[in-house]
């Protein structure tokens, strides 16, 4: 919560160069599985909350925009790619993982479900392990040193060092 009790929530593109603040109460957050998402986001399905009824600020950079429908906008980085926005007539959402604390917007709906790729519900049944259990994963990160933005606003970016 901010200093005026409103609830404000930020996140951005991975690379930095475009950073938002949501002020205001989230809406409807949820999974759509329609084909045009699918291929906005480069996966199985794009969630994303509604952010209509609350005020959006890009406090850093500009999101690029492509027109997918005679409806819709997808806004994304310019720079890294990140999808951001998906924009239609009747408001604006933004994509859940793009947050810097996405854990809190939880979906309450899934839409497109007629696209819905065939083997997704199985997903969670895969085994899963943790990164480090890879033994060859465990020696090419020790060297790995990201260039991502953190999870949190930062005065400017990248960092000195790495200009």
């Amino acid at each position: 919560m901010s200093l005026d009790n409103r609830p404000h929530y930020t996140g951005g593109c991975q690379c930095g160069a475009v950073r938002f603040r949501v002020e205001g109460v989230l809406g409807d957050a949820s999974v759509c599985h329609c084909r045009m998402c699918q291929k906005a986001s480069g996966n199985f399905y794009l969630p994303l909350v509604s952010v209509r009824g609350a005020t959006v600020t890009w406090t850093r950079g500009e999101r690029k925009r492509f027109q997918s429908s005679n409806f819709g906008w997808r806004g994304f980085c310019g720079d890294c790619g990140t999808p951001l926005t998906y924009e239609a007539p009747d408001g604006m959402a933004l994509a859940i993982a793009a947050f810097d604390e996405p854990q809190g917007i939880v979906p309450t709906i899934q839409w497109g479900i007629e696209a819905k790729l065939p083997y997704v519900d199985k997903v969670p049944e895969l085994p899963g392990e943790e990164t480090m259990a890879d033994a060859e994963a465990v020696s090419f990160l020790a060297d790995l040193v990201s260039y991502q933005h953190p999870d949190h606003d930062t005065e400017t970016w990248p960092p000195e060092d790495k200009k």
